[in-house]
């Protein structure tokens, strides 16, 4: 199976190209988010606040879509994000190094939009990069 259209859309639009506009065209008004990072959302203008956060605190932020399988209404993703950490992001002051982990998300659609998102993030392996980087400045 092909990965979705709205998957690919969402990660490069939204998410590598900062393209907040395409939120009310990808996302259903009462998009339903669940992150790893702590973050639990719903609608627009908080995704939004969510995307701003991450994308300044991780300068050159990026998602790349590894592997992905769709079924019906919902699509599974496994993704590798990245960034140079340029501002305090989860407690760790800026290193302006690179920082990395990998992720997986749960997708559901309707109406030819995403409507909820759960993301689960290898959190340890994150904080493990953000140690390093702490302890070598």
């Amino acid at each position: 199976m092909s990965t979705p259209r709205l998957v690919e859309d969402f990660y490069s639009r939204i998410w590598n190209d900062g393209d907040l506009a395409a939120i009310p065209e990808l996302l259903s008004p009462d998009f339903a988010f669940r992150g790893s990072l702590g973050s639990q959302l719903r609608g627009h203008k908080a995704f939004r606040e969510y995307v701003n956060s991450i994308r300044d605190a991780l300068a050159e932020y990026h998602c790349e879509l590894l592997a992905c399988v769709a079924e019906s209404d919902r699509a599974f993703a496994q993704m590798h994000f990245s960034g140079q950490h340029v501002k305090k992001f989860r407690g760790y002051d800026p290193t302006g190094k690179a920082v990395h982990w990998s992720g997986a998300a749960l997708f559901q659609f309707g109406d030819g939009k995403i409507t909820s998102l759960w993301v689960l993030g290898d959190l340890n392996g994150l904080d493990a990069v953000l140690r390093a980087n702490e302890s070598t400045t």
